[in-house]
């Protein structure tokens, strides 16, 4: 099968001006279109860039520099989030990204949390979570729970694996909390990629590819793209595959390998 395509247009197409990007997307026969911070945007007139461009918005990040993970933060957590939906169904957006730990600039963990024990980080992320998927649920708007290497660029946070991601979100049973499964994080982490899209693919809402080391397009690294998109194939995935990647040259360049997978 052929999947439908999302790029992330605040790590490529960067040589053109914002709003200019969702058209040049379009033009490289992307499907969708996704960014991280929606508050730094003028909502309207990237709701009007894509519908002039013809092309979706798959979504965006929804809960800025609060943490799922520390319960003193629930309320405000789910307060943003409810925001975050609200910038979602204004431009329409599928889904919002969620993680465990606030992110700063560059994508720098906020705070690790080290003054909290596991226990109470894994029990304030599940039980905020769960309101999530009502947020969720009654809104329409996918939620997708990503986890992120700690290798490389986000030092210290506590949403680590595929399992850990998967069982939280299979646990809770909601059809709209997901998982965002990134290859290039997960290969960082623990590797084992094929063997943990079988095991877990069935949580998956939409997948993030870059090659690793280094974040750049499908090549230029040592993942095995075909193996892993035959391996989505073959659980049957029907998700967006996003392309959040640094081009290792020019965005043109990036374009023709990303197609040529």
């Amino acid at each position: 099968m052929v999947f439908q395509t999302s790029v992330c247009i605040e790590s490529m197409y960067n040589e053109l001006p914002f709003l200019d990007r969702f058209q040049a997307a379009r033009k490289d026969g992307f499907d969708f279109v996704e960014f991280w911070s929606w508050t730094d945007k003028d909502l309207s007139a990237v709701k009007a860039a894509a519908e002039s461009a013809g092309i979706g918005i798959s979504g965006f990040n929804g809960d800025a520099e609060l943490s799922l993970i520390d319960p003193a933060q629930k309320e405000d957590y789910l307060a943003f989030l409810r925001r975050s939906v609200e910038a979602a169904k204004q431009v329409g957006a599928r889904s919002v990204t969620i993680h465990s730990n606030g992110l700063g600039e560059g994508g720098v963990v906020i705070n690790r949390y080290d003054e909290l024990s596991g226990t109470v980080k894994l029990c304030a992320m599940f039980d905020t979570l769960r309101d999530c998927a009502g947020i969720a649920e009654e809104s329409g708007i996918l939620m997708n729970l990503e986890a992120l290497n700690i290798t490389t660029d986000h030092a210290g946070n506590f949403l680590q694996t595929t399992r850990m991601a998967a069982e939280m979100t299979r646990l809770i049973g909601s059809p709209k909390l997901k998982v965002l499964y990134d290859v290039y994080h997960m290969q960082l982490n623990e590797g084992s990629l094929c063997d943990n899209i079988r095991a877990y693919g069935g949580q998956f809402g939409h997948i993030h590819v870059a090659d690793a080391p280094g974040r750049h397009e499908p090549g230029t690294g040592e993942i095995n793209y075909h193996r892993v998109y035959d391996c989505l194939e073959s659980i049957g995935y029907r998700g967006l595959i996003g392309f959040e990647l640094f081009p290792l040259t020019t965005t043109e360049n990036a374009v023709k390998a990303i197609m040529s997978y």
